[in-house]
């Protein structure tokens, strides 16, 4: 038997900007002689994954729930693919990244096949839907949680896990965190510096860069030396935000830089999800968005979600620590005027961003990285 029928291959299944980067981690973190193959972007391709959907724009295709219907006869082709990739090739082990609408149809295909399946960053099912544990001890024989609570959460419930740290911050020194602390006494509302965070999804920019632009244009009517950095996932969507630019709306353009963009900013407009923790580990306040079909949050989404804040940051706080106008606004008149409100109070501020960075601190005492690579190699074994 040849050397390279001994080598491992791992699978992975990774269908958004966030989870192509963790699992881009993943792979630099591994020290064994390990092949991978999968589905993924471009980062996974650069860390050196042999992409099954090269060429398909798997990545820029990741959707919300709700808008998923439309993409539903994509998703059907690439998960046949997939299992006729797993039924045809050696794979010693499948890990999928989040998305778990999708992905546990990718680990049911495994476990078909007797091929173990690991779950790096657990689905949100104590957030929504929880009724589908059942279905993730079936498929799953490991579970990566990423937020301190899950694991009680989980194993109480019979699953396998591990709390592994956030990969968003494998690559955050604790001393940052330490030094993002700030003093906003000094703070001039008039010269603040506002990071616009329309998401990274084409659902999220969709609904939230044209109110984005109307706060800006409003808060610059009172503050008129205030300046706009907004931060786009690539080069694409940055063209995509620019050439839907408002009137009378300025800004500078990042790409793929929310956590720096965040340590240079006073303050950050941030559509719901992982980068708001990643501007709270710069100590930056902000105000967070999400917007969905009033009906359909009615209908469904008010049903379905069991928590009592809807973002990350305010959830892992277990109180309001930063505004959240979610699941949905009607104007745009009470952000804005929340905004000024935090503006005058200084030390309002002041003890947000400390809150936020003790927040942040245990997500990052771990890496997350590493550990799910020892998890994985054991698995391989």
């Amino acid at each position: 038997m040849s050397g390279q029928d001994l080598k491992k291959v791992i699978f992975l299944s990774a269908l958004e900007p966030s989870a192509d980067a963790h699992c881009a981690g993943l792979i630099k973190a591994f020290r064994s002689s390990v092949e991978f193959a999968g589905l993924g972007g471009p980062k996974m391709a650069e860390a050196g994954c042999a992409l099954i959907n090269e060429g398909q724009e798997t990545i820029s295709r990741a959707v919300m729930a709700y808008n998923a219907f439309g993409h539903v006869f994509y998703y059907y082709r690439l998960l046949r693919q997939t299992a006729a990739y797993l039924a045809a090739n050696k794979v010693d082990l499948v890990i999928v990244c989040d998305s778990p609408a999708f992905n546990f149809h990718v680990a049911k295909a495994a476990k078909k096949l007797g091929i173990k399946t690991l779950f790096y960053i657990a689905p949100q099912l104590w957030a929504w839907a929880p009724w589908r544990i059942n279905k993730l001890k079936k498929y799953c024989d490991k579970l990566c949680c990423i937020l301190p609570f899950e694991l009680e959460w989980f194993t109480s419930r019979g699953v396998p896990a591990e709390f592994v740290g956030n990969p968003l911050f494998d690559e955050l020194a604790t001393t940052e965190l330490s030094s993002a602390k700030r003093d906003y006494n000094g703070f001039e509302a008039a010269n603040a510096r506002i990071a616009i965070i329309p998401g990274s999804r084409s659902a999220e920019v969709g609904t939230l860069w044209r109110p984005m632009q109307q706060i800006a244009i409003a808060l610059r009517k009172k503050y008129h030396n205030v300046t706009f950095t907004t931060v786009a996932v690539d080069t694409s969507t940055r063209g995509a935000l620019d050439s839907t630019r408002l009137m009378g709306f300025r800004t500078n353009y990042v790409i793929d830089a929310v956590y720096q963009t965040a340590r240079d900013c006073d303050f950050a407009l941030v559509a719901s999800g992982s980068a708001t923790l990643q501007v709270a580990s710069a100590g930056c306040p902000m105000v967070i968005m999400y917007k969905t079909s009033p009906a359909m949050w009615r209908l469904l989404g008010r049903w379905l979600i069991a928590t009592k804040y809807l973002s990350l940051v305010n959830i892992l706080a277990d109180r309001q620590l930063v505004p959240e106008f979610m699941p949905y606004f009607r104007s745009i008149d009470p952000i804005v005027e929340t905004i000024r409100g935090l503006f005058e109070d200084k030390l309002r501020l002041t003890q947000t961003s400390s809150d936020l960075l003790s927040l942040i601190r245990p997500l990052a005492d771990k890496k997350a990285g590493s550990i799910v690579a020892r998890i994985a190699n054991a698995m391989l074994t």
